[in-house]
């Protein structure tokens, strides 16, 4: 009898129409790598690294019509990565359990939202603020961000201020860490062809560990999205200025433009993307000319073997020019697969660089499967063939031919409410 009684109570309690709606949502992802180059250049007489990932994710939403609450707890692990002996793997070597989002967003009348806490922060293409996504802990940003709406512009302003630990005194952080990041972006939809965005960045960091004054590089620049039938392009500029935490002037900028045109199931295209580089380094240097991408994203656009994701030290400084093209093939609404091929080359030459420019040509190969709403099958093939400039930048002389392997699975269900 009791249990028919609490049977009643809930469906009586799951009837009502609450005034808030709350859900909870997973992501399961395992990826296997095969790494035979990947990262950084494989000597020809190395193994194979074999390795599994995993990142559980659960994330609990709650929302009223001025409140919105999320709590993201996140687990990154390899498989076997503990060195007791023990099945579970609970006491792996590496801490893995951490906070990936834990944030309110308060609703500010007429005027938007504020959002403060450990959020996403992702815009336009990604270039410049990103998740990382393919990382597999992800990047989030403790910030607080006002999301504001004007006209037919959409404003978002952000702040962070990062410290190691609490202090009496001071605002000491590591100097090849961001301190505090300022930004803001406005965006408007002109018509349902073509969209323009506007992003100005401020990031602080301080000049060494144990100083306190903070030098801001400064980022000012545009994104435009046009897509008109089978057509679709994209174009970003930036130009970037301030001083370095060296105290050095900073004049660099990064372009990049990419058009496609879909044709039954192919869709081609080509893009270019241009990152600026120093021609002198060291005492005869003056002015900063390397762009600096922040947080940005690395991974979605410098090819996936993911060699370049420090210009100061991948390029020795030169920067990058990438020339490249991609088709895509639609077998049906579920597969589809993706070829893209880079031809990479320094932007500039310095004293630190070979004369030649020539970086090598990377090929990544992608096929996806879409099981369902909540499943996708991913696995790549992709390879990189280097050249001697970039055997003389990683130190490698004997690099032969480089290749990586993965097979992803991604599960994104809704475990309440359930449809």
């Amino acid at each position: 009898m009791k249990q028919v009684l609490l049977l009643a109570s809930l469906i009586t309690i799951t009837s009502v129409k609450l005034p808030a709606q709350f859900n909870i949502q997973a992501e399961l992802r395992n990826r296997f790598e095969l790494r035979d180059g990947y990262r950084s250049l494989s000597a020809k007489d190395t193994t194979p690294a074999g390795l599994i990932w995993q990142r559980s994710r659960i994330s609990f939403n709650y929302e009223t019509k001025n409140f919105k609450l999320t709590i993201t707890p996140q687990d990154v692990r390899l498989w076997g990565d503990e060195s007791q002996r023990s099945s579970s793997g609970v006491f792996g070597d590496e801490a893995s359990l951490e906070l990936y989002e834990g944030y309110a967003e308060i609703k500010l009348g007429t005027l938007g939202w504020v959002s403060v806490g450990r959020q996403e922060l992702k815009y336009d293409n990604q270039r410049l603020l990103a998740t990382r996504n393919w990382n597999n802990n992800g990047m989030t940003y403790d910030a607080v961000l006002f999301k504001l709406k004007a006209a037919n512009w959409d404003i978002h302003l952000a702040g962070t201020w990062n410290s190691l630990a609490e202090a009496s005194s001071g605002n000491l952080y590591p100097s090849n860490r961001i301190k505090n990041l300022m930004f803001l972006w406005a965006n408007h939809t002109f018509n349902e062809n073509l969209a323009l965005s506007l992003l100005h960045t401020a990031v602080g960091a301080t000049k060494t560990d144990t100083t306190n004054t903070l030098y801001y590089k400064q980022t000012t620049g545009f994104y435009a999205a046009f897509k008109k039938d089978d057509l679709n392009m994209w174009g970003e500029a930036y130009y970037q200025y301030g001083k370095t935490n060296t105290d050095k002037n900073v004049s660099a900028y990064l372009f990049a433009v990419d058009g496609s045109y879909k044709i039954n199931n192919f869709t081609p295209g080509i893009g270019l993307t241009l990152l600026s580089g120093n021609s002198k380094t060291g005492a005869e240097q003056n002015t900063e000319n390397l762009f600096d991408i922040h947080y940005g994203a690395r991974h979605r656009f410098y090819g996936f073997m993911d060699y370049y994701r420090n210009f100061s030290s991948h390029t020795n400084q030169g920067g990058l020019a990438d020339y490249y093209f991609y088709l895509d093939y639609k077998f049906s609404k579920s597969v589809s697969l993706r070829n893209i091929g880079h031809y990479f080359r320094l932007a500039q030459n310095n004293a630190t660089t070979p004369t030649d420019k020539n970086l090598g040509y990377e090929n990544d190969l992608v096929l996806k499967y879409k099981f369902s709403d909540w499943g996708i099958l991913e696995s790549g093939y992709l390879f990189y063939l280097p050249t001697n400039t970039l055997k003389t930048l990683q130190g490698d002389s004997n690099a032969g031919f480089q290749q990586f392997i993965y097979v992803q699975l991604s599960l994104t269900p809704t475990l309440f409410p359930q449809q």
